[in-house]
């Protein structure tokens, strides 16, 4: 029964909920389509050598204490690469990215793969060319930096970003925010439908009345509506709901 009553709240006010719906992801729709900037994302990879080489060996061997030791060199040097020491230099030795250290915090990111000794290095921008030059320079400088920083020379470029291609926007999704809008629209709307029938205290069926007053109902009187006035000849019927329709009359 309760499920019942839930359905018919809702069905009540289905074109309440359906026009919030409706209205929202056009909104959404037409906003992500016309006014969101396209994003790109460009990513130069680096690889955390050992430290040095012994020259003296002329067979290559790993060295698995020295792959574990850069995998964790990784960390730092994450950290290091967003710090506005090093985004500092870049924006002061590279004028035309028209960025300033803030700026190219907020638009770099740095990861690692899966506990190895790559790194990549990721731009974002509204300009593919802008993004990759970004990404590039950070890496440039950072090769530099760090030189003097941790007195290593363990960091090369694995590979450059590619300033020629033709990226592809990373965002928005204009679907997937349609889709978000639509579930939450929904959502806003069987709530307020809710909201709106908890704010109604008139009473709605025969088993509210049974509930209030403790008495069952005798009969239902209809609603008279224009076309049943207009037609003199119909009667509106009661229906009769405690068994004693011989014994109640409806007088007109």
């Amino acid at each position: 029964m309760e499920l019942l009553r839930y359905w018919s709240v809702i069905r009540k006010r289905l074109w309440m909920i359906a026009l919030i719906t409706v209205v929202s992801c056009t909104a959404i729709g037409f906003y992500s389509a016309h006014f969101l900037q396209s994003q790109y994302e460009a990513s130069a990879e680096l690889i955390v050598n050992n430290q040095q080489a012994d020259p003296a060996k002329t067979v290559t061997s790993i060295d698995v204490g020295s792959i574990s030791s850069s995998t964790l060199l990784i960390k730092t040097y994450k950290e290091i690469i967003r710090t506005p020491r090093i985004m500092t230099k870049v924006a002061t030795q590279y004028p035309d990215l028209h960025a300033t250290a803030e700026e190219l915090i907020a638009k770099v990111s740095v990861s690692s793969v899966n506990e190895t000794q790559v790194m990549s290095i990721s731009a974002r921008d509204g300009s593919y060319k802008r993004a990759a030059n970004m990404a590039n320079a950070v890496s440039k400088v950072f090769q530099q930096e760090i030189k003097t920083l941790m007195k290593l020379d363990n960091v090369s470029v694995l590979n450059w970003a590619d300033t020629t291609k033709h990226g592809v926007a990373v965002s928005p999704h204009p679907t997937t925010n349609v889709v978000v809008a639509f579930i939450l629209s929904t959502m806003v709307g069987v709530g307020i439908a809710f909201v709106l029938d908890q704010l109604n205290n008139t009473v709605k069926s025969e088993e509210e009345i049974r509930e209030l007053l403790g008495v069952p109902a005798l009969a239902a009187i209809p609603k008279v509506k224009r076309r049943d006035l207009a037609n003199k000849g119909t009667q509106p019927k009661m229906t009769s709901m405690g068994g004693g329709g011989t014994n109640v009359t409806l007088d007109s």
